[in-house]
């Protein structure tokens, strides 16, 4: 078959970007525009401002990555935009221009879900790398700012089928790490400090205690079970407030107050910043939280693969360029001897490569979204 190239446009939270992907397995060009400057004032995302950078945004980077892989508007044989999930007016903003590129240039267009497109981000990187022979069933973990879910996933045929056996029950891992960091004065987005940080605190020297899950989803009340297979849901609400309650108790608001002042008046702190302004007590608080979270996501996942007999794991999303994570995870996975594939740390964030990668199979199908869909932000992932 002949290569078939597909321009990607995703916008479903707080990043602009567009990228061309050859027959959903060569990454030719990948843009990203980031609005954590905008957003880093107010600790976390505005819904209101990322849509505006969005406007601002959307035009130039699609020009950018289409000039970047050497194509045209023209050139390109399909484009991919996010559905869903994700903050509905970002999400319209991306969908808004696919719709107007797609009309005008009458090209196919293909709508793709943000999560499978955290998955197909794997299978990219592997299929670049030459990684052809994967086993199945894969169990895919998806861990960022705003989703951590579990996932079966099968291939049928040329295209992909998934069922969700986990899910977050309150906090995502990733907004746990931003509302710890948030928090302690370390600013925003937080789990990339946190991560950097923690190998210099003792990770044992705060013990917490993840929520251990025994009972249904009340908000699941009314729906058909459809079977007694087992669930491993998550929960991250209540070690943040464990966090509250250690700097309430051990008087650490001065410090934090200052620490947040000091790092406030350096327009672009470094690393050796903040560790001149944490104390060990703040550093070992860091490293322990950071470790019980990694310990709760590596456990809840390997008991998911033992009761579902899985042969592959996935590992993806913003979380998944945390190193601890990463390395205990290959550790952990390798003592079980199965095999666990990350994207590179560029395609583990937000970015459009993996939406133009998981638009491929659908491509194949000539699964096209009609021009009057909509974004859905609760969009499942089925």
């Amino acid at each position: 078959m002949a290569d078939t190239y597909i321009l990607g446009i995703e916008s479903s939270c707080d990043e602009t970007a567009a990228a061309v992907v050859r027959s959903g397995e060569k990454l030719i060009s990948n843009v990203v525009a980031s609005q954590i400057a905008t957003h880093q004032p107010y600790g976390g995302v505005v819904p209101e401002l990322a849509s505006r950078e969005h406007l601002r945004a959307i035009v130039p980077v699609v020009r950018q990555a289409l000039a970047d892989a050497g194509h045209t508007y023209q050139s390109v044989d399909a484009i991919a935009v996010t559905q869903g999930p994700g903050l509905a007016g970002s999400l319209l903003v991306g969908i808004s221009y696919a719709k107007a590129l797609a009309f005008a240039l009458d090209k196919p267009l293909i709508a793709v879900n943000h999560l499978e497109g955290h998955i197909h981000a794997v299978l990219l990187e592997e299929r670049q790398k030459g990684n052809r022979d994967l086993n199945f069933p894969v169990l895919a973990l998806v861990v960022s700012g705003g989703h951590t879910h579990l996932y079966l996933a099968e291939q049928k045929e040329e295209t992909w089928g998934y069922e969700n056996i986990g899910r977050t029950r309150d906090d995502a891992a990733g907004e746990a790490f931003d509302k710890v960091a948030k928090l302690l004065g370390l600013g925003y987005p937080g789990g990339p400090m946190i991560d950097r940080l923690s190998s210099y605190g003792d990770p044992a020297e705060v013990k917490f205690s993840l929520s251990q899950i025994k009972h249904p989803d009340r908000n699941e009340r009314g729906k058909k079970i459809q079977d007694d297979r087992p669930r491993f849901d998550f929960s991250y609400s209540g070690i943040k407030t464990a966090v509250l309650r250690y700097v309430e108790t051990h008087a650490m608001k001065d410090a934090i107050d200052a620490r947040r002042r000091a790092l406030a008046e350096i327009a672009k702190p470094k690393l050796e910043d903040y560790l001149a302004n944490c104390d060990k007590q703040t550093l070992d608080l860091v490293a322990s939280f950071q470790s019980s979270m990694v310990e709760d996501l590596i456990a809840k996942t390997l008991t998911a693969a033992h009761s579902y007999d899985v042969a592959t794991l996935f590992v993806t999303g913003g979380v998944a360029a945390n190193q601890e994570l990463r390395q205990r995870f290959e550790e952990a996975a390798a003592q079980e001897g199965m095999p666990v594939y990350f994207p590179s740390r560029p395609l583990s964030t937000d970015n459009a490569a993996m939406i133009a990668a998981a638009a491929y199979p659908k491509f194949l199908v000539n699964d096209f979204a009609a021009l009057d869909f909509s974004a859905e932000a609760g969009m499942a992932l089925k």
